[in-house]
Parts: C-alpha cells; structure tokens; sequence
C-alpha cells in the first residue's frame, strides 16, 4: 500500500492537472473528489498534465461519502493539509497508507471533512501570507511524505 494524493472538490483544472502530473511521475494514485468545478478530462486539465495524463491512474469519487466509503474499506488514514493546522507537516510522522486530501482552492474543505480527518497539517508561513498554490503545496507535502516513507520511486 502506498501514499494517495486526494482532492476534494478542485476548483481549477490546471492545479488538478498539475497534481495529476506529479502523481504520474512519482507513481501515486490520485484521487478526486466530486463535483469538480470543472469537467475533469477537459482541456485545462488535459494541458497541464500534458502527455502524462495516460500514466496517472485517477479514481473519480462521485461524493465525500463515496471517498470515505472507498477508505474506510481500505483502512487509510486520513491526512487533511490545511491552513486550520497547528502541527507543521515537516513535524508529523507520515505512513505509507496514508491519504493526503488537499482542499478546494476557494474554499478548502467543510467542517464535516475537518471532523473526519484523522490528522491535520499545515505549511507553515508568514504571517503576511494567506496560502500557497494547491499544486504547489500538495508537491511539497507529497515530497516530504514520500522522503519519510522512502515512497520515491527507483
């Protein structure tokens, strides 16, 4: 079992698309979570993943009930990444089996989700700074995880 990347309900195609690539690359599942605020497969998507798009391996969950239906019955734990975080994503202790859900772009992810997540973590930034580019936090997060899970593949 390894890592999973999940999105819930993405907003912008290109990000998705970008963490379909990233996925692809690193040989990690990606799993989005619905109504996308886009059709995925369309040509945002499509471009920002380029040509690797046939390497990803995408699973579409129609709902957040379905998602968590999937993993409970895989036994995954589930790593919310958020700005709402105390503990600081270099200070947590990843597993392989672990499922690291990146939230919308406008909105990150409801109360009820935050409810569900068995651990919450952040990047941690200035105080002037809001957030980070989803795509861009979900690599750095990916990277980490997979450093401490010696997940890279070769």
């Amino acid at each position: 079992m390894s890592l999973v990347l999940a999105l819930f309900e993405p907003d912008i195609a290109p990000n998705a698309g970008t963490l379909a690539r990233t996925a692809a690359c690193l040989g990690i599942e990606l799993h989005i979570v619905e109504p996308a605020g886009f059709p995925v497969g369309d040509a945002g998507f499509r471009r920002a993943g380029m040509d690797y798009l046939d390497r990803a391996v995408i699973h579409r969950h129609a709902s957040f009930t379905a998602f968590e239906g999937w993993r409970a019955g895989e036994g995954r734990r589930l790593v919310l990444c958020t700005t709402r975080a105390a503990t600081p994503y270099t200070a947590f202790g990843f597993a392989q089996s672990d499922v690291l859900l990146l939230g919308r772009e406008s909105a990150g992810v409801p109360d009820s989700v935050h409810e569900r997540a068995d651990a919450r973590i952040v990047i941690p930034l200035r105080a002037q700074a809001r957030s980070l580019n989803v795509a861009v936090a979900g690599a750095m997060i990916l990277g980490e995880a997979l450093r401490q899970t010696g997940g890279f593949p070769g």
